[in-house]
Order: C-alpha cells, then sequence, then structure tokens
C-alpha cells in the first residue's frame, strides 16, 4: 500500500484587518461599556455641578449684621467723634484707601486674587507642601474670598461643617460680587486691632489719618496686622510689627510691585504712631457732640441704632478754632479751684451756623448742657428785646427819655404794684434817654419802657427772635426775671447783628449713610422779623456797653474790633451776650444751685466773652455794623433829647430810623442845628472804635 505523499502546508495568510478586529471585538467591549460609563458619570457631574452653581447663583447670601461706626464732622469735614457699639469701624470705598495698603495686603493675603474664582489650587498646593514637610499647620491658603466669607457670615469653629458652607459662601460671593467689591468689602470688615475694624479705623487709630493718606511704610504695616492682631500691633510688640512689615515690603519686591531701593526706604522710615487711647477728635466739643445726637435721633427721627451702627456721617457746624478758643476762654476765665460753672454759644448770625457750644466747666463730672438749659434768669441781658419792641412799635426813640429815680409801678388795673431797684441802689435822679439807659443798665428806665409798649408786645417780639421759654406778661420781665438759655440768647442777639433776619440756630448740615447718600440736608429758613433799621438803631445803642460808662467797658481794651452787647447781672447769674458782624455769643456764668454770687465771680463772663471773641476771629479783619437805607444821624443834646445846636456843649452824634429823629432845635443854645460833623475835643474821650464809626456815618 503506497504511502500517501506529503505535502508542505501552504503559509497562512494574515486575515483582512475587518476580521482582525473581529477578533478583539469580545476584549473591548467591555472597555466600550467603560468610557460610556465614564462619559455618562462626566455628563451627570457636569450637569449636577453646573446645576448646584445654578441653585447657589439664585441663593440669597446670609444677611451680614456688620456694624459701622458713625461719624461726627466739623465744618472742615475733620472727625470730631465717632459712635459706635464696641466695633468701630467706618465704612469707605475702595478708591478711598491707599493704594499702598491694596498692594500690600494683596500681596500678603492673596497674590493670585484678581485670578482665580475664590480658592487659590497653587496656594493650596504650596501650603500643602510646607505643611507637610514641617509635620504641622505652618501656613494657610484661604483666599481674600474665604476669608471675607469667614468674617461676615461664620464663627471660626474648626469643623467640617463650617468648612462645607465657607466653600458655598465663597461661591456665592465670586457670582454675586466683582473683584474690587469683594476686596473693598475685605479691607472694610477684617480687624486691625484694638477695637478698629475696616481700614479707614485703622489709618484714624494708629496714624490719625484718612485711609486714603497712608504711606508706604504705613501701609505695610498696617497689612501685616490682620495675621494676629495681637502679635503684630505696633502698641503691643514693635518688634514683631517691624519685622512683619519688612517681610510685605519684601514680598511686595519679589513681585515686582516695588524697587529694592523702594522697600529698603520704607522699611527704615520712622513711623509716627497716634498714642493709644488718644486722638485729636477726643475730648472735642463733647457738650456739642451730646446736642448733635440729641438733634439727630429726636428731633431729625434718625434711628437711635442706625445713629450708633450703621456708619452714617453727620456733617456739623462746628468751627474746631473758635471751639477751641471757647473752651479756653472758659477755663482761664474761672479759678481751677472754684465750683463756679459757665457755658457759652457763639453763631454766626449770618447763616445761623452754631461755631462753638461749651456747656460746663468739665464734662467728664457733669455732663449738663448748661448751655441749652432754661433754668437762669438773664436779668438785664434780656433788655434789648425790650427796647427793640419799642423802638419798632414806634413808642419810644433813642431819645425818649425817664427819669432814673426809686419808683413804685402800678399794673393790673391799679390791683398790683411793683418797685425795681438799681443795682447797688444807684440812680442818676434826674432824666435819661435809651442810650444811657443801655450803657448803665438802668432798670427804671427799663420797666417804664416795658410799661410803655406793653409786656404782650414784648413777649410776641422774643418769640420772633427765638425765644421760647415762659415769659409771663409782668413789669419784672423787662428785668430778665423769666429764665432762658444762652442757646436762645444767641439766637435772639444773632437777628440783631443780621439786620433784623432770624435764622434759626443751626448744627447739622447734612446727614449721609455708609453709601453716600443724603438722608438729611438742611435747609435754613430766613425771615426778616425786624427792620434793618431799627436793628442798626439797637446795635448802635448796644455799642455803648463797651463804652465810658457803659458795664462792658472793663473789657474793652481787649476787643479790638467793633462789637455791641448787653451784660445782665442776678444775685445767681451773670452774662454777656454781645456780637460783632461775624459772631454772636452768649456767656453764663454762674452756680448749678443757685448760690449767691460776689462781686469778682459777676464779673468773669465779660472777660470770657471778650477773649473768645478776639481768639476766634483773630483771623478776621475788624469790620464795622453798617448802617442798611433808612437811617440818619443827627447831633442830638442828651439833656432835651432834641437836636443839638452848634453851641450846645453836650452834643452827641445820634442814629435814628428815618422820620423819627428830632425836629426841634434845643432852644437854650441856638436856633442853628449842629452839623453832623466830628466834634474832635468831644470824641477824644471815646473809643477809637466809636470814632471810627463816627467818621464811617458821616
Amino acid at each position: 500500500m503506497n504511502k500517501p505523499a506529503t505535502r508542505k502546508p501552504a503559509a497562512r495568510r494574515k486575515p483582512p484587518l475587518r476580521i482582525r478586529a473581529e477578533r478583539w471585538l469580545p476584549l473591548l467591549k467591555p472597555l466600550r461599556r467603560l468610557s460610556i460609563v465614564a462619559g455618562c458619570v462626566l455628563l451627570v457631574s457636569f450637569i449636577a455641578l453646573f446645576s448646584f452653581l445654578f441653585y447657589l447663583r439664585n441663593q440669597t447670601l446670609p444677611t451680614a449684621s456688620i456694624s459701622q461706626a458713625s461719624q461726627m464732622l466739623d465744618q472742615q469735614g475733620q472727625i470730631i467723634d465717632t459712635f459706635h457699639t464696641g466695633e468701630n469701624r467706618q465704612s469707605v470705598p475702595l478708591k478711598s484707601i491707599s493704594p499702598y495698603l491694596i498692594e500690600a495686603t494683596l500681596a500678603i493675603e492673596d497674590q493670585r486674587f484678581y485670578e482665580h474664582l475664590g480658592f487659590d489650587m497653587k496656594g493650596l498646593a504650596r501650603a500643602a507642601v510646607v505643611n507637610l514637610k514641617a509635620m504641622e499647620t505652618k501656613q494657610g491658603a484661604s483666599t481674600i474670598t474665604q476669608q471675607l466669607a469667614r468674617n461676615l457670615y461664620l464663627t471660626h469653629e474648626r469643623t467640617w461643617n463650617r468648612k462645607v458652607k465657607e466653600a458655598m459662601y465663597t461661591v456665592q460671593l465670586e457670582m454675586t460680587y466683582s473683584k474690587d467689591e469683594i476686596l473693598g468689602m475685605y479691607l472694610n470688615q477684617i480687624y486691625y486691632g484694638h477695637g478698629a475694624y475696616g481700614a479707614e479705623a485703622a489709618a484714624q487709630l494708629y496714624f490719625n489719618k484718612h485711609a486714603s493718606d497712608l504711606t508706604l511704610a504705613e501701609s505695610a504695616m498696617l497689612a501685616g496686622i490682620p495675621k494676629g492682631p495681637k502679635y503684630y500691633s505696633p502698641y503691643n510688640d514693635m518688634k514683631n510689627a517691624k519685622d512683619r512689615q519688612r517681610t510685605i515690603l519684601a514680598t511686595m519686591v519679589d513681585q515686582n510691585i516695588l524697587t529694592r531701593e523702594q522697600a529698603d526706604e520704607a522699611g527704615e522710615e520712622l513711623l509716627a504712631f497716634q498714642p493709644l487711647g488718644t486722638g485729636k477728635q477726643d475730648g472735642i466739643a463733647p457738650y456739642f457732640r451730646d446736642y448733635i445726637r440729641s438733634v439727630a435721633i429726636d428731633q431729625l427721627g434718625i434711628d437711635e441704632r442706625l445713629f450708633t451702627e450703621g456708619g452714617i456721617r453727620i456733617f456739623t457746624t462746628l468751627d474746631p478754632e473758635a471751639q477751641l478758643a471757647a473752651e479756653e476762654a472758659v477755663e482761664k476765665g474761672i479759678p481751677s479751684s472754684s465750683e463756679q460753672q459757665a457755658a457759652l454759644v457763639a453763631i454766626d448770625p449770618r447763616t445761623g451756623y452754631i461755631k462753638a457750644m461749651v456747656g460746663g466747666r468739665n464734662y467728664k463730672t457733669n455732663q449738663f448742657n448748661r448751655a441749652l438749659a432754661k433754668t437762669r434768669q438773664p436779668g438785664s441781658s434780656f433788655k434789648p428785646i425790650l427796647y427793640l419792641t419799642a423802638l419798632q412799635e414806634g413808642a419810644m426813640t433813642a431819645v425818649s427819655r425817664f427819669k432814673s429815680e426809686p419808683t413804685v409801678f402800678t399794673y393790673d388795673e391799679g390791683r398790683k404794684t411793683y418797685a425795681p431797684h438799681n443795682y447797688n441802689d444807684k440812680y442818676v435822679n434826674d432824666f435819661i434817654d435809651m442810650r444811657q439807659a443801655i450803657a448803665s443798665s438802668d432798670n427804671i428806665y427799663a420797666v417804664n419802657t416795658i410799661m410803655s409798649v406793653g409786656a404782650d408786645k414784648v413777649i410776641e417780639m422774643a418769640r420772633s427772635l427765638g425765644i421760647t421759654s415762659n415769659l409771663q406778661p409782668v413789669p419784672s420781665m423787662a428785668l430778665g426775671t423769666f429764665p432762658v438759655s444762652p442757646y436762645e440768647m444767641a439766637s435772639a442777639f444773632g437777628t440783631f447783628a443780621n439786620n433784623g433776619v432770624h435764622i434759626e440756630p443751626t448744627a447739622i448740615l447734612r446727614i449721609e449713610n455708609s453709601k453716600g447718600e443724603v438722608l438729611y440736608e438742611a435747609v435754613p429758613q430766613a425771615q426778616q422779623v425786624v427792620d434793618p433799621a431799627h436793628a442798626y438803631v439797637l446795635t448802635s445803642l448796644m455799642e455803648s456797653v463797651f463804652e465810658t460808662g457803659g458795664t462792658g467797658n472793663r473789657v474793652s481794651a481787649l476787643i479790638k474790633r467793633p462789637v455791641a452787647g448787653k451784660t445782665g447781672t442776678t444775685a445767681t447769674d451773670a452774662w454777656l451776650v454781645g456780637y460783632t458782624p461775624e459772631l454772636v455769643t452768649a456767656v453764663w456764668v454762674g452756680y448749678d444751685k443757685d448760690r449767691k454770687l460776689t462781686p469778682t465771680e459777676a464779673h468773669r463772663a465779660a472777660p470770657i466773652f471778650a477773649n473768645f471773641t478776639e481768639t476766634a476771629l483773630s483771623s478776621v479783619p475788624p469790620k464795622m455794623f453798617a448802617a442798611p437805607e433808612g437811617v440818619v444821624t443827627v447831633y442830638v443834646d442828651p439833656a432835651s433829647g432834641k437836636l443839638a445846636a452848634d453851641t450846645c456843649p453836650n452834643k452827641r452824634l445820634e442814629s435814628f430810623v428815618s422820620g423819627t429823629e428830632p425836629k426841634e432845635v434845643c432852644g437854650e443854645h441856638s436856633d442853628k442845628a449842629a452839623s453832623s460833623q466830628q466834634d474832635p475835643a468831644k470824641e477824644a474821650s471815646k473809643s477809637w472804635w466809636s470814632q471810627l464809626k463816627r467818621w464811617w456815618t458821616d
């Protein structure tokens, strides 16, 4: 049997590519399933993330209860006080914070703030490496946004719940606000130690300046404090604070923000720190500050919580130089060993703005504001209101005469009597005119005047001048027996100085909220309550108080400018209320418990007035009281009240409302009236201001 022939098997050809792929399909199927699953997972994750972000975007951030200190500013825009409950914070726009502080803060707290979306992954990785090498937490990686979220809405407890919420709020902040807005909120919220929250409060606390005015060296110092206020505060540890400052400057160099020369120069700069617990605003005008608070809350309706925590800014009329002059005048005017008190109110009669207010000698021991107290009898300082009434009613002129002698007056249809007395029972025992009566403060003349014009008319005039205190229509009102406040007296006399135009005193010009929106703006109302000519005639008469024979003559040498006013003295109170064209001031001295004044104690009001007036107006050139239209000036004979003749030995230049001047010439001397020219011999006995005034009016 033949053996079958053997044949070499043909070489196997490679299957087509499709056939080869099919061999791997069983193996690829699981991978394909895996990729589909992964894609689905990624898609679902993306949808979930988008939905979560959409959810967060539409969620309202928690309400952050951030109290802001309110500020009170003087007429120059300088802070005179801040109001806060625990947290001293004054929020300002980012543009009102020094660029140096902004750059220093970003350099040390969050270098990539404008690049990340709330979380700095590079910073987080770097911090993780550093902490791993040190085997402890040496470096943090919280961004400014994270810190803001924590400070605004959370506590600083270290729990996972707090961390999750912080992350959520961080995302919401980034989606809700711009980077500048977040940075602005951060710099207004962060704690700088010693009760100061925010850059503005810190700048005021440490350097007594606005945040916008901080230098590079000051900014680098402040930027280092928030990391640990107790540790890096220059008040607590200057070495630590200085080391931290230099670290920040070096970091700014590394980031090409500064040159090495700039950093070295700033590091060597000697900083002038404000002594802790002091400040130029501390202790200034404490009675005025209390008054502002009462006006804002009680009169303007500002909510008390808004006042103390709402970050409002109250712009006032206070003149810091005038206020300092007032406080010094009161301090120097009464011996430190005395228990005597004093009050002073100064107002610009042209605007009604309160320029200075002193309510007592020591606010720390007694906060009672005597400048506003309607508890003191004005005495003879009330008389100008009476005389103005008589002038305006046409009942009297400057030369109307009454006899100065002990007199018993009958009133209330004869059922009552009143027997006033002059000070120390001194009487001329002859007829005197209104100028003499005002200069010497004659009481008999005053009561004769009120009996002639009517007490009701005087009360009506007082009300139009701003006197709101209780007044009774009795003869004694002429002598200032009904209590009023220095504030009211300054308001009334301001009308005399302002040509008969009364402007209600103003202390608050404007109130703004923390956003700069105006909550209140003063609109002073001016009202012509007295004819300008009558107001001028009264002013002219009251200038005699500071001339020879006047009750204020003893301080005339201290006042280097035209001034008018009136003194007032009772057993327990002493006053001087006076004015120049630019400033009206009421000064009261006395005791809180109605203790009687000695002559020396009663004479202290006038020097306080004189010293304050000259100091407060030291930069203001002297100015005459300008005579308005409707005023004529003629020479009169005081003895007769008639026009003075050329040969009259005692003629006096006197002002009248046109038409009320005397027409008859004094017949004892000549039928020819004296011309309104100066009499050098006679004028030489008067003050040089009086001579200048006579020349001006002629």
